[in-house]
């Protein structure tokens, strides 16, 4: 008989949750704004909500979700389920989220960093499938990555691995959100992009970058420099392979430390375009070890939007005892 758990994907605004079959097949599923700044019990109420429209969907004759996954932004303690804080949701500090779920849906629950279902997404059901030793890395409006190692998420000593945003690239460059400066983030994600564009507009520059914004800096984003470099825009273009150019040497760091089979690389910052790729390409391939670079695959993520709530499925049917295809 075909067994049924729910996936869910915590984030900063919305929450998507889905019912999965035992081979992680989707057949239903709902999204609702994330309300984070109404504090955690609004938010887990909401939670709970989409976790009743799927389970409502199981199908005649099935029995009930066996488990339920669910990844959170923030740092966290995946063993008892705890948020330990979250700053993209008001008030998540030391939330047993585990243990709350738990006691509302009679389910057993298991908890995990978004970063980390994410690989685990890829990993199972995206473009890491037939890999062993995975780094999954998101360009968005920050930098992130998920680490499998020989089959398992790899957390480190305290569940901090995995913060290659935080690889400092430039010590005297751009000022970081962490407080430090020259991290990759500051340096490759689209907040970056979007910031050396401002820079540029408010030195007289950057004309085209701020009509694709409608002519006010403080709309501009990253999304703007990217339409203004398909125009053929030199300045937008130039700002796109800068990062690019920052993002392949954090990757080829990446592939010196940690000698991957598959680097996957996702996130709305890639829309930038072939610029951004091209030179994350050119500049990997020129630091990183051969040897090393001779190992790797370097593809985009197979599962966009979807990543981390295919991981949050892959978590729950491992804790119901499961078996994954592939796995």
């Amino acid at each position: 008989m075909n067994r049924y758990v729910v996936g869910i994907d915590l984030g900063g605004t919305k929450i998507y949750t889905a019912l999965a079959d035992s081979l992680g097949r989707i057949v239903a599923e709902a999204r609702i704004p994330t309300g984070a700044g109404d504090g955690p019990e609004a938010v887990i109420g909401r939670i709970v909500e989409t976790y009743n429209q799927v389970k409502d969907l199981t199908p005649v004759g099935v029995a009930g979700p066996a488990a339920i996954g669910i990844g959170s932004p923030g740092s966290l303690d995946p063993v008892k389920g705890v948020v330990f804080r979250s700053p993209n949701l008001s008030g998540w500090n030391n939330i047993p989220l585990r243990e709350k779920l738990e006691q509302i849906t009679g389910l057993p629950v298991y908890v995990d960093n978004d970063a980390n279902l994410a690989a685990l997404g890829e990993y199972f059901f995206g473009a890491g499938r037939g890999s062993r030793h995975m780094v999954y890395v998101t360009v968005s409006t920050g930098i992130g990555a998920g680490l499998i190692l020989d089959g398992h998420i790899y957390r480190g000593a305290g569940g901090g691995a995995g913060e290659v945003g935080h690889m400092v690239l430039d010590p005297d460059g751009p000022l970081c959100g962490c407080g430090r400066r020259g991290c990759l983030e500051s340096l490759s994600s689209g907040t970056a992009m979007a910031s050396r564009a401002r820079e540029l507009v408010a030195a007289g520059r950057g004309r085209a970058i701020l009509r694709e914004a409608g002519g006010n800096p403080g709309d501009i984003t990253a999304v703007s420099v990217a339409k203004a470099s398909a125009s053929g825009d030199p300045e937008a273009t130039g700002i796109i392979s800068t990062a690019g150019d920052y993002l392949g040497m954090g990757m080829a760091n990446m592939v010196n430390l940690i000698n991957p089979d598959r680097l996957v690389l996702g996130g709305g910052a890639l829309g930038a375009g072939s610029v951004l790729w091209d030179s994350m390409k050119r500049e990997l391939s020129a630091r990183a070890l051969g040897s090393s670079l001779g190992q790797v695959k370097v593809v985009r993520a197979g599962l966009e939007g979807r990543s981390g709530l295919l991981g949050a499925v892959a978590l729950a049917l491992k804790g119901a005892g499961m078996v994954i295809p592939g796995e």
